[in-house]
């Protein structure tokens, strides 16, 4: 195999790990969130606008993470750095 095919295969294998670690975690965040905003709701019925309103914030912030992740495994797949290297320094590229 030549330096190039190398490069995408672990390029693609590192986004698909970037993916898959980095949406467990958020997941079981959300999960969690919601499940003490239900209790919370539950115990504190007149509270349920604020509780609510402060649960998306939450959920906004968790989500952020996969989308972080999300976006390193888009830069990992279509604008490796390491790409424009491994062309250059390739005998005959």
């Amino acid at each position: 195999m030549d330096s190039v095919t190398v490069i995408a295969i672990f390029s693609i294998a590192a986004a698909a790990l970037c993916m898959a670690i980095g949406s467990i975690g958020p997941a079981f965040g959300e999960a969690r969130a919601v499940a003490q905003a239900l209790g919370s709701i539950a115990q504190q019925p007149d509270e349920a606008a604020t509780i609510s309103r402060t649960l998306f914030i939450g959920l906004a912030m968790i989500e952020s993470i996969a989308i972080y992740c999300f976006v390193i495994s888009i830069i990992l797949i279509f604008a490796n750095p390491f790409w424009n290297h491994i062309v250059a320094v390739k005998p005959g590229g």
